[in-house]
C-alpha cells in the first residue's frame, strides 16, 4: 500500500544500528527545512514505549513550526510492531496522514537499536519510507571503520532499501575520523545519491555530570548546579598518588577517588581553580564515604563550583557505571544541541539536500526562517563583533553559539584569565574569541589620546579620557570607532544609557540623519513586520518622526523586509485634528519631501495600515494601507506598549531593539536577555556592518 501525500514534502532518516548520531542529523535537517519552510513538523513512527517519553521526540518538537500534540506525533510502539507488524504499518500511515495533512514538510526519525545490528529492523524502516513516499537519508556510523569498511555498509543498506521499494536520497556517514573525511567521501564515489561525511565529536555522545549522577544513583556533595549540564570528555580513576593525577589530568575529565583520599580531593580542586592547569568536569567521591570534617570545612573554604558527587558504589562499579553512560541529544543538552546544528551547516549542503525534496518556494516568513537567515546572512561575510560583558555567563553562553556556528568573529572584554576560566567551568569553547581587558590594554593609550581629541572641546584631558577608556562601554565603542571591531552589542547587565551614551560622543549620527533611534523586527506566524521607535525617543518631534521612517525604512529593507511606511495617529488621512495629528501629518510630508522614493501614508490607524478589508474602506486609493510593512509609532509610550502587547498577545518573537541612526552599528541588549536574544542580536549587529562597509 503506497501513500501519495501530493503537496507535503518528507523525509525519512533511518539507521542500520546504533550510535550513527541520527538524532543529531535528524536536528539540523529540521532546522534547514524550518529555514526554507512555513510549516515543518516531525513523525516517530516508532518509539520506545508508551510509558516513557521519547526524548528525540521531545527535543525535535521544540524546533518544528507546526503546533502539534506530542501523541500525535507517535505511530506506535515496539511492542506493536513485534505482535502485528502488518497492523503496525497500518496504523503508522494512518497517523502520518494526520501529521502530514497540517504540514508542508515532516521530519520522519526512524526507530532506534539496541546494541547490535539488526537487519530486520532496517527493513521494517524501509518499508515505513517506502509507504510513506518519503525519500531515505541514511545514517551510517563512521567511527572505528576503514572508509571500505563504510562502502561496504553502504552498499548493503541500499540494497535492503531497494529490496523495500524505498527510495535513498542520500547517505550522511557520521563519527569518521576527522583527518579521514574526504577518504570515506572518495570510498563512496559511486553512490548514485549524494553522500557527505560528518566528523567525530566527542561531545555529542559524552554524559553529563548530571546523567552520571543519575548512572551511578549520587548525590550532589558541593558545587555550582549549573555546571551539572557540563559534558564529560573523559573518565579517570584516581588511584594513583596526587602529583601523578595532576600530570595526567585533560579537559572536561572526572576523577573518581575515594572521600579519604582528601590529599587528591584537596589537589584536584585547587588544580581545577588554578592557571596552568585543565578546567574538569567534576569529582565522584565513591565507596560510600564522606571526607573528613576538617577537610569538608577546608573543601567549603574554598568555595569551589566544580560539582563533586558522592556515591555508594565502589570504585569498579562506578567506573563501569559512569563508563557505560551515553550523552543524550536531549532537550537540556544546548552544548550538544548547538554542536549537532553546526557539524550540519558546515558539513552538509543544504540547498543539495532540499533540492532533492522538491520544496515549494514559501510565500511567507516564519520566525524560524528569518531567524536562519539572519545566520545565514551574518555568516556570509564575517564581521568582528566586541561583546563588553565578559563578565555575564549569558553572554559567554552566546558567545560560544556564535563562535561554535562562525556567525561573527568576537572580542569579549574582561580579564582574560576569569573570563577563560569561567567559559571552561561553563564547558563552552571561547578559544577563537579575542579576550582585552580595558584596564590593562595595550590599546588604552591610544584610546584615550582619540577621545582627548573628540572631547577637546569639553575640555577632555588626556588623564582624564585614560580613566573613561577604563569603562567597558567607552572601551568597547572606541574599538568600532578606529575600526578593530566592526560593531558593538552590550545591555545585558548595564542600562540603555550606559551601553549608547559613548556612540553619542564617539561615533555620532549618519550623514543627513539627526535622530539615534530604534526599531524591533516583529516576527508574526507568516510575515516579519518593523516597528519603530520603541526603545529610545521619548516623545520625537515632526523632524524627529521623519527621521525615525527614513531610518527604520533603510533597516527594514537590509533584512529584507520591503519598506511600506505607516505613520501611526489615532486618526486615518483627513478625519482627525488636534496637535498630534499634525505632528504625524506634518512628519509624513517630510519623509515624501526627503525620500520620494519610499512608498509612506500618514496619518493612518494601526487596523487600516496592516487589514486590507479596513484599508479599502478607509484609504482605497492608498499603495500601504492594508499591506504596511514598517510602522512608525508617534511616540515611546505608544510604541513600546504596543510591541510588548502584540509580542504577548499574538505570540510573536521581537528581535531587537536594533538601534540606527549612528555610524556604525551598536546594539543594546534587554537586561533579561535570553541567550538566543544575544545570538540574534550579534547576527544582526554583524549584517548591518557588511551594510556600513559596503
Amino acid at each position: 500500500m503506497s501513500a501519495n501525500v501530493g503537496s507535503v514534502s518528507s523525509i525519512y532518516i533511518a539507521a542500520p544500528e546504533g550510535d550513527t548520531g541520527k538524532s543529531a542529523v535528524a536536528l539540523g535537517v529540521l532546522q534547514m527545512l524550518c529555514a526554507s519552510t512555513a510549516r515543518v513538523g516531525v513523525f516517530r513512527p516508532i518509539a520506545r514505549s508508551d510509558s516513557d517519553t521519547d526524548y528525540i521526540l521531545e527535543l525535535l518538537l521544540e524546533y518544528t513550526t507546526v503546533d502539534l500534540d506530542y501523541d500525535d506525533c507517535i505511530g506506535v510502539t515496539y511492542d506493536d510492531v513485534h505482535a502485528d507488524p502488518e497492523a503496525a504499518l497500518s496504523d503508522i500511515v494512518t497517523k502520518y496522514h494526520f501529521v502530514a495533512d497540517r504540514c508542508d514538510a515532516v521530519v520522519i526519525v526512524g526507530s532506534d537499536f539496541t546494541e547490535i545490528t539488526n537487519p530486520s529492523e532496517l527493513s521494517y524502516n524501509a518499508r515505513i519510507a517506502a509507504n510513506l513516499d518519503a525519500p531515505v537519508l541514511l545514517v551510517l556510523r563512521g567511527a572505528g571503520r576503514t572508509p571500505d569498511e563504510v562502502a561496504q555498509i553502504a552498499a548493503v543498506c541500499a540494497h535492503e532499501l531497494s529490496a523495500h521499494h524505498a527510495h535513498l536520497g542520500g547517505t550522511v556517514v557520521n563519527r569518521c575520523d576527522p583527518d579521514r573525511l574526504e577518504d570515506v567521501t572518495a570510498a563512496l564515489a559511486d553512490r548514485t545519491e549524494t553522500v557527505w561525511a560528518l566528523p567525530e565529536t566527542p561531545i555529542l555522545m559524552a554524559p553529563t555530570m548530571g546523567e552520571l549522577l543519575t548512572a551511578i544513583n549520587g548525590e550532589l556533595y558541593s558545587g555550582d548546579s549549573d555546571l551539572l549540564q557540563r559534558e564529560v570528555l573523559r573518565i579517570m580513576v584516581g588511584g594513583m598518588t596526587a602529583e601523578h593525577i595532576l600530570e595526567r589530568l585533560t579537559e572536561g575529565v572526572v576523577v573518581i577517588v575515594p572521600a579519604d583520599r582528601t590529599d587528591v580531593i584537596l589537589a584536584l580542586v585547587n588544580a581545577n581553580a588554578a592557571e596552568g592547569f585543565p578546567t574538569l568536569a567534576g569529582i565522584i567521591m565513591n565507596g560510600g564515604l564522606l571526607p573528613h570534617p576538617a577537610i569538608a570545612q577546608l573543601v567549603a573554604g574554598l568555595k569551589p563550583s566544580l560539582p563533586i558527587l558522592t556515591t555508594g558504589l565502589g570504585t569498579f562499579d562506578t567506573a563501569s557505571a559512569a563508563d557505560r553512560t551515553r550523552g543524550r541529544m536531549a532537550l537540556s543538552a544546548q552544548r550538544k544541541i548547538e554542536t549537532a546544528l553546526a557539524l550540519m551547516e558546515q558539513h552538509v549542503d543544504a540547498s543539495e539536500l532540499l533540492e532533492r525534496l522538491r520544496l515549494p518556494r514559501p510565500s511567507v516568513t516564519t520566525p524560524q526562517m528569518f531567524e536562519y537567515q539572519l545566520v545565514d546572512r551574518a555568516r556570509e561575510q564575517r564581521r568582528h563583533i566586541v561583546l563588553p560583558e565578559g563578565d555575564d555567563d549569558r553572554i559567554l553562553r552566546a558567545a560560544g553559539r556564535v563562535l561554535q556556528r562562525r556567525i561573527a568573529d568576537l572580542t569579549i572584554l574582561g580579564d582574560e584569565t576569569a573570563v577563560r576560566q569561567r567559559a571552561a567551568e561553563l564547558g563552552i569553547d571561547i578559544s577563537a574569541a579575542k579576550i582585552d581587558d580595558p584596564r590593562r590594554s595595550a590599546h588604552i593609550d591610544t584610546f584615550a589620546e582619540e577621545y582627548t581629541r573628540l572631547r577637546a572641546h569639553k575640555g577632555m584631558t588626556v588623564e582624564r579620557a585614560r580613566e573613561i577608556m577604563g569603562d567597558i562601554s567607552y572601551f568597547a565603542t572606541m574599538m568600532v570607532h578606529l575600526g578593530i571591531a566592526d560593531g558593538m552589542v552590550s545591555g545585558a547587565a548595564h542600562t540603555t544609557a550606559h551601553t549608547i551614551r559613548p556612540s553619542f560622543e564617539i561615533i555620532k549620527t549618519e550623514p543627513g540623519v539627526s535622530t539615534v533611534s530604534s526599531i524591533f523586527l516583529m516576527c508574526l506566524s507568516d510575515r516579519v513586520l518593523a516597528y519603530g521607535d520603541c526603545a529610545v525617543v521619548p516623545d520625537p518631534t515632526a523632524d524627529q518622526l521623519a527621521d525615525i521612517a527614513i531610518s527604520s525604512a533603510t533597516t527594514a529593507a537590509r533584512f529584507g523586509i520591503e519598506p511600506r511606511i505607516a505613520m501611526l495617529s489615532y486618526s486615518t488621512g483627513e478625519s482627525g485634528s488636534g496637535a498630534d495629528v499634525d505632528k504625524v501629518r506634518t512628519a509624513t510630508a517630510l519623509v515624501r519631501e526627503r525620500r520620494p522614493d519610499l512608498p509612506v501614508e500618514g496619518p493612518i490607524q494601526y487596523d487600516a495600515a496592516i487589514e486590507p478589508s479596513v484599508a479599502s474602506t478607509k484609504l482605497p486609493d492608498s499603495a500601504v494601507a492594508g499591506k504596511a510593512t514598517v510602522f512608525i509609532f508617534p511616540d515611546l509610550n505608544t510604541g513600546n506598549n504596543t510591541y510588548k502587547a502584540v509580542q504577548r498577545s499574538a505570540g510573536a518573537v521581537a528581535v531587537g531593539p536594533v538601534l540606527q541612526g549612528l555610524n556604525k552599528p551598536v546594539n543594546d541588549l534587554s537586561r533579561g536577555a535570553l541567550i538566543q536574544d544575544i545570538v540574534n542580536t550579534v547576527a544582526i549587529t554583524a549584517i548591518q556592518a557588511q551594510g556600513d562597509a559596503q
